[in-house]
């Protein structure tokens, strides 16, 4: 990190995916190498060609939220709200917020879809009971940017507040955007990370229709296998991942926990395709680069990557084969897994929620595993952690997402240390 900018630190994390409601359920289940995918149950799936998906399971937004919040907000935003209130907690701030300046404190969370259960809800109201019926809330309820502008009214934020929206990629924006808000003094502290909540007929449809899913209904949990040579597509994930993060002199005035230090953020853009990753992930190789750049530190450094690795044949080759370009022979020195393997693919989410498992792994010196690794694919041939968590010191790690339309962010996490 480049001499005379402010240090920020992650000081509290939020977490809800389809193994977990909360960072330590999450946390237990990934270490034992769980699988969160099943059979849909939000929905009849049996007219669709793909039927399972990675479901957040016992959920319940009652438990968690007040009745008008639950009836206001799509599931997407309650994700939001629940993870953003257990970062806040492990943080240790109360329902009240940071005893800060409120200008001073911003939020920015990321979602690749937002409230796509409340439009296609909706959409049927409106064609089987006609546009009165339609809800008022339908619009604030269905954009992106309502999870942000919930949680900063909850905690009386009124610094930056926005969403990002670039698709796998948005969350891993989010936080990257907060962290250089706090850096340049714009602000001092955020609530960031992403959410989402697309397991719908609709999504599930599209996205088997554009073959990115893999189609193992026999085996639902077995389907996400990223970097084994018989992955077939990635499972839809939902869930959340939130972090607080805070300039590290005001972090420590208050005492606060510190569970990692954010210190590099690269963002590029692939400008080759809709969909497919540019050769050799050649985006992907220079958001690596600039990540590494902007925290001062070398690729020899580099001890863990919590990979995008999501299951389809081309991103895990393109993935693997940018980061054999960036570190060289050091490659072969580090651990790649994808926690994909077991929450699904979040999209929108999945920069949040990989980031809190990144600062995680730090922080506990563990690598989850990349489950389901039975056959090796001699084009992916890196040490993916294949089906059993590692117990190595881990001090610098990247977390990589990339996002359909050619967007590439890489974080670079540190292990906290005075």
């Amino acid at each position: 990190m480049p001499s005379g900018e402010r240090r920020v630190v992650i000081t509290g994390a939020g977490l809800i995916t389809a193994v977990g409601n909360d960072v330590p359920s999450n946390w237990d289940a990934l270490l034992s190498g769980a699988s969160g995918c099943a059979t849909i149950t939000t929905f009849d799936p049996s007219n669709e060609p793909v039927r399972f998906a990675a479901e957040v399971k016992n959920f319940n937004p009652m438990d968690y939220l007040d009745r008008k919040e639950v009836k206001r907000a799509d599931r997407f935003t309650h994700f939001a709200l629940v993870g953003a209130a257990e970062a806040m907690k492990n943080a240790g701030f109360g329902d009240s917020g940071p005893d800060i300046a409120p200008e001073r404190f911003g939020v920015i969370t990321g979602s690749g879809i937002g409230g796509i259960t409340t439009l296609e809800n909706q959409h049927q109201v409106y064609l089987t009971k006609g546009p009165e019926r339609v809800s008022p809330f339908f619009v604030p309820m269905f954009i992106g940017d309502m999870a942000p502008g919930l949680i900063s009214m909850k905690y009386g934020a009124k610094g930056p507040n926005y969403s990002t929206q670039s698709a796998c990629a948005s969350s891993a924006h989010a936080i990257g955007n907060a962290f250089k808000l706090i850096q340049q003094g714009v602000a001092d502290m955020f609530v960031s990370g992403g959410t989402e909540s697309s397991v719908t007929a609709l999504t599930m449809a599209g996205f088997a229709s554009m073959k990115a899913l893999s189609f193992r209904n026999d085996s639902p949990e077995t389907a996400s296998r990223p970097f084994d040579a018989t992955r077939d597509g990635f499972v839809l994930g939902e869930g959340g991942g939130m972090v607080v993060l805070e300039e590290l002199e005001l972090a420590k005035a208050r005492g606060a926990p510190i569970i990692a230090e954010l210190v590099g953020y690269g963002l590029t853009s692939d400008a080759h395709h809709m969909t497919a990753p540019a050769p050799e992930g050649e985006g992907a190789q220079r958001a690596m680069v600039l990540a590494l750049e902007d925290a001062g530190v070398s690729p020899g450094e580099v001890d863990y990557i919590n990979a995008h690795g999501t299951s389809t044949p081309l991103n895990d080759l393109s993935e693997t084969q940018a980061i054999k370009k960036v570190f060289g022979d050091h490659a072969y020195d580090m651990v790649v897994s994808s926690t994909k393997s077991m929450t699904g693919h979040t999209l929108g989410a999945a920069g949040g929620v990989e980031g809190v498992i990144t600062a995680l792994a730090l922080k506990g010196g563990k690598v989850p595993p990349t489950i389901n690794y039975s056959e090796p694919d001699p084009g992916c041939d890196l040490n993916y952690a294949p089906n059993e968590p590692l117990e190595r010191p881990i001090r610098l790690a990247l977390t990589n997402s990339f996002g359909f339309g050619g967007h590439n962010v890489c974080l670079a996490i540190k292990r906290w240390e005075e």
